[in-house]
């Protein structure tokens, strides 16, 4: 059953609230997907923070005029699905890429991650990188190494100075 004008309208402006102005973005070809695996993923992007939407090619690019999305356009022909993000690119690129490994009828199509066009193979580069919560885990690390080892060097010349000054009390004691 088509759509109507109206209906039209709502989908252009939810895909103008959402998705244009999502700052990472990723497209799949869904094409021989069974409606459980597409169930599936949906709840993987979910869980990764994301939002996973089947669009409508024409009113999507009439959404995205004027916005970073509006370069991916030639991306949008044949069944598109979009998964979006305003957090973290990483987690929503693994959770597209681990789908496309078990199921191979998908098909990554490209992306933009910060406003910047990737393609398919370079949102599996993104995919391999370490989670957001491991690399802040990382530079606390990297922050906290340098501060350690500077109240340890601290606190070792009280215990050295202490030392010296034993090693004097006994000289004294066994030489008077």
């Amino acid at each position: 059953m088509p759509l109507t004008r109206q209906e039209k309208e709502q989908l252009v402006e939810s895909y103008r609230d959402g998705l244009a102005k999502a700052p990472h973005v990723f497209l799949v070809d869904y094409k021989g997907v069974t409606v459980t695996q597409v169930s599936d993923l949906r709840n993987r992007v979910r869980e990764a923070g994301g939002q996973y939407e089947v669009v409508k090619n024409r009113l999507v690019l009439r959404a995205i005029g004027g916005e970073a999305l509006e370069e991916l356009q030639g991306q949008f022909q044949g069944p598109t699905a979009v998964a979006f993000s305003g957090d973290d690119p990483v987690g929503l690129a693994k959770a597209v890429t681990e789908f496309a490994e078990d199921v191979p009828a998908i098909e990554l199509k490209g992306g933009l991650v910060e406003g910047q066009s990737v393609a398919a193979e370079e949102v599996k580069e993104i995919a391999r990188l370490p989670s957001r919560e491991a690399l802040l885990s990382k530079l606390v690390f990297l922050l906290q190494s340098p501060v350690s080892s500077f109240v340890r060097t601290l606190a070792a010349l009280p215990r050295e100075f202490v030392v010296v000054l034993d090693q004097v009390r006994q000289k004294k004691e066994s030489a008077g």
